[in-house]
């Protein structure tokens, strides 16, 4: 997204509300297409809905889009009556490009979009753009106490419910068993506290003369790249939606940063971006954990799948990140996609009724026991083979998106603008060796000044 995009996003809403008046992974074959429970089945007048098409956007092609309509038909046979009518809206389900505004604005938004961009969608939550799902999720049968603790800050806005998450991701830290021994480090007691995480790292690090040949841990490999999660891992908190205000000049932020940099000059800022030039991606057989050119890399639950896939032969385990004291023990940013009902959906009864049919474990099935996602209820699902197999990788899965202290960072509508910025300022710490604390008091400035204007 581009800076200032929000801007017109809430000019447009405003207008919108003015002139229209504003009423209001693989593919699938876990299942048999069977309603699994919650999955709704009246209107909110009590009367079994009947003939029924409402209108759709998701934002994923290939298995994934594969995978989706399976999930359309499964819930199209489960309900008779119903038809969905299906759009493909990349990037994001039109939430970062215009076309879901433009939609609401025109008086013709979708009934129901899905989205992985769940701070966009939490933005126009704030500006007005989406319908608020409280009734309808009641008369569906829906009961807040099934859902897991940590989902709760993302779906709601000033005390109403308008987004509905479908699953999540999480983040761990991955470590090579093989490198840890041949370090005289202890697989079974891996690093829990940064201080361990920085021994550790030296210990599996091998840098000589004639360069780096290994380095242990780089902090803004992978996962760590974004912009929110070792500054969330620091105990920072970004944004007070209370009273609208913007928090990176923060003690614990500035300690994050002069962290990272502690690894850019031990080992050379040009020197480790020379050693990553060649690094390929999570799904590519050059991945550097692939590869044995990083012996630890924090990355999501996915990751387990794409070494099944490109490196099944290296040994390796799993735990909760690394935390400082002061900071978030066993915790995560979530990566959740999320479900919402458009400000003017004309069918938002049988939106509701869908989200919740289609967030089941039961149909999610065949996505989790590829990628190890994880539902956002409480109760585990017969349909989930790790939990039956008690999959180590999938019980730290668990553990951590269980915990209170996992959670959505930075849900204002200045997210975008907020992740740009920080992303500069790192790179501008760990390559130009700045002082963080400056860097930090300017951001929070400018960016306080973005979210005034978007109040």
């Amino acid at each position: 997204m581009k800076k200032g995009w929000l801007g017109w996003v809430c000019t447009i809403i405003v207008f919108a509300l003015m002139t229209a008046g504003c009423s209001g992974g693989g593919a699938g074959k876990g299942t048999d297409g069977s309603s699994p429970a919650g999955s709704g089945g009246k209107t909110s007048e009590g009367s079994e809905a009947a003939g029924v098409t409402f209108k759709y956007w998701y934002p994923w092609g290939g298995d994934s889009e594969k995978w989706d309509k399976w999930r359309m038909e499964a819930f199209v046979k489960a309900n008779p009556g119903y038809k969905i009518d299906a759009t493909y809206v990349p990037p994001d389900g039109g939430l970062t490009n215009g076309k879901l505004v433009a939609a609401i604005s025109g008086k013709n938004p979708p009934d129901v979009v899905i989205s992985s961009e769940y701070a966009s969608a939490y933005a126009l939550a704030a500006q007005g753009a989406l319908e608020p799902l409280d009734d309808l999720l009641a008369s569906a049968g829906f009961q807040q106490s099934d859902v897991l603790e940590s989902f709760y800050d993302l779906m709601k806005y000033n005390g109403k419910t308008y987004l509905f998450p479908q699953d999540s991701n999480v983040n761990l830290l991955y470590y090579n068993v093989k490198m840890f021994k041949e370090a005289g480090l202890d697989p079974d007691n891996p690093p829990k506290t940064i201080e361990e995480l920085d021994a550790a790292a030296e210990a599996l690090s091998k840098v000589s003369g004639n360069g780096i040949e290994r380095l242990g841990f780089i902090p803004w490999l992978d996962a760590g790249d974004d912009a929110f999660l070792w500054g969330w891992i620091f105990g920072a908190n970004f944004y007070d939606p209370a009273d609208n205000k913007i928090l990176l000049n923060d003690e614990k932020l500035a300690k994050m940063y002069s962290w990272m940099n502690t690894y850019a000059q031990k080992y050379n800022p040009e020197k480790i971006k020379s050693f990553t030039s060649g690094f390929g991606g999570a799904f590519t057989p050059d991945h550097p954990f692939f590869t044995g050119k990083v012996a630890m890399t924090v990355n999501g639950n996915w990751f387990a799948n794409a070494l099944k896939i490109y490196a099944p032969d290296i040994e390796y385990r799993v735990a909760p990140i690394p935390y400082p004291k002061g900071g978030r023990e066993k915790a995560t940013t979530f990566g959740t996609n999320v479900f919402m009902v458009p400000k003017g959906a004309k069918n938002p009864e049988a939106a509701v009724k869908f989200m919740l049919y289609a967030g089941q474990p039961e149909i999610l099935a065949d996505n989790i026991n590829t990628w190890r996602s994880i539902s956002i209820y409480k109760k585990p699902s017969d349909a989930i083979k790790w939990d039956k197999e008690k999959d180590p990788v999938y019980e730290v899965v668990r553990e951590v998106a269980q915990s209170p202290n996992s959670g959505h960072p930075a849900l204002t509508a200045v997210a975008k603008e907020m992740s740009n910025e920080l992303k500069l300022l790192r790179d501008n710490v760990i390559y130009n060796n700045k002082d963080p604390k400056p860097l930090l008091e300017d951001a929070e400035k400018k960016l306080q000044k973005e979210a005034d204007k978007k109040k």
